[in-house]
């Protein structure tokens, strides 16, 4: 599938894009808003210079696949020469397999929360990242609703328990502390038996590293056997279709961090909602944090286009540290191959959130 194709324009003038999405198994449901989000960002950048003075075209690769089947066809092609570039949102269970097969070639935008850095030459990491996400939420929740006693239920791959394991390191020493971690495989359906450990005399906070369709299917159960009156629930991964998958009632006592949420009310964002309904209608896709993120990600390339002229990983390499930009989320600051940004805590509220608080700046 290609997004943005140019037919008129020269293949010499095309810089053509693997765009990394999940469109199937637990992660598809934010495929749509990957989809749209990826798109507006094509065409409001072949409106004007593209990306290094070229058109911009997305090839679409399905990231809800096993990881290796995805590493190799971002592999296919980018031995080709078929793209230049690779961007979007994926699980870094596939990160980590696209990185280690097409080995830092070409400049990948990786625009998820991830669980901290990869060296590999060309990798940029777009995300939050939990210093300056999950650990300051839960700090916020132990001040300001007396959370301390956390249970981490996440799925068993690497983003999870790196992120379970930073989370145990960090809080060390303070009030809070993990007392417990449960891991599934993607695709768990049954949260019965993680559900029956949490018991409220030990846990008042559940750190979820669960995603997509895995934390539609815990909240509903977790809703329907009366935890949300006793335990409340922290996710750096939930959002605006997550809550539309799990009910208005799934819900009460969900705390989500991320730097961005449709709605969130800032200059910058107000600019993307708008475009975003004038172009989809509002019927759309649910404009969400994943969905931006993939939008974030073609945007940065361009970005790197001006700054160094092109995308080639020689050249994107040799900028100068500290790059300063302007996003939905705000003023964004490259830092090396990591992007330091504003970050917000937002409560549930039925199939919508309402942000509490800025609980990270940039720096």
């Amino acid at each position: 599938m290609r997004v943005g194709a140019v037919p008129q324009v020269a293949d010499r003038e095309v810089l053509r894009v693997a765009f990394v999405v999940p469109l199937q198994g637990p992660t598809g449901i934010y495929g749509p808003s990957c989809l749209a989000c990826g798109q507006l960002a094509v065409e409001e950048l072949n409106r004007a210079d593209g990306i290094a003075g070229r058109a911009v075209e997305l090839v679409v690769v399905d990231a809800g696949r096993d990881p290796e089947v995805v590493a190799d066809e971002v592999g296919d092609l980018v031995d080709s020469g078929r793209v230049e570039a690779v961007a979007g949102w994926h699980i870094s269970a596939v990160r980590v397999a696209v990185t280690r097969r097409i080995g830092g070639r070409v400049v990948y935008a990786y625009a998820a929360m991830h669980e901290g850095r990869d060296d590999t030459p060309g990798v940029f990491m777009l995300g939050e990242r939990p210093v300056n996400q999950l650990l300051p939420a839960a700090h916020w929740m132990r001040e300001q609703l007396g959370v301390g006693r956390w249970a981490v239920v996440g799925n068993d791959y690497v983003f999870p328990r790196v992120t379970a394991a930073t989370a145990r390191a960090a809080l060390r020493g303070t009030p809070s502390t993990i007392v417990s971690e449960s891991y599934v495989p993607l695709g768990t359906t049954n949260f019965r038996g993680v559900l029956d450990e949490l018991d409220p005399l030990r846990v008042d906070g559940v750190i979820m590293l669960l995603m997509g369709q895995d934390a539609v299917h815990f909240n509903r159960q977790f809703a329907r056997l009366g935890l949300s009156g006793t335990i409340h629930r922290l996710s750096p991964a939930v959002e605006e279709n997550t809550l539309l998958g799990g009910g208005a009632g799934a819900h009460d006592g969900l705390y989500a961090a991320a730097a961005y949420f449709d709605g969130l009310g800032t200059v910058e964002s107000a600019e993307l909602g708008t475009a975003y309904q004038q172009r989809f209608g509002p019927w759309a896709p649910a404009l969400n944090a994943v969905g931006e993120s993939c939008y974030e990600a073609i945007r940065f390339l361009a970005r790197m286009g001006q700054a160094c002229g092109s995308i080639d990983v020689t050249a994107v390499r040799a900028m100068a540290p500290g790059h300063f930009y302007d996003s939905p989320r705000g003023l964004l600051r490259l830092d090396g191959n990591l992007v330091n940004q504003d970050v917000y805590l937002a409560a549930a509220d039925g199939l919508e959130f309402v942000v509490q608080e800025q609980i990270a700046r940039t720096t």
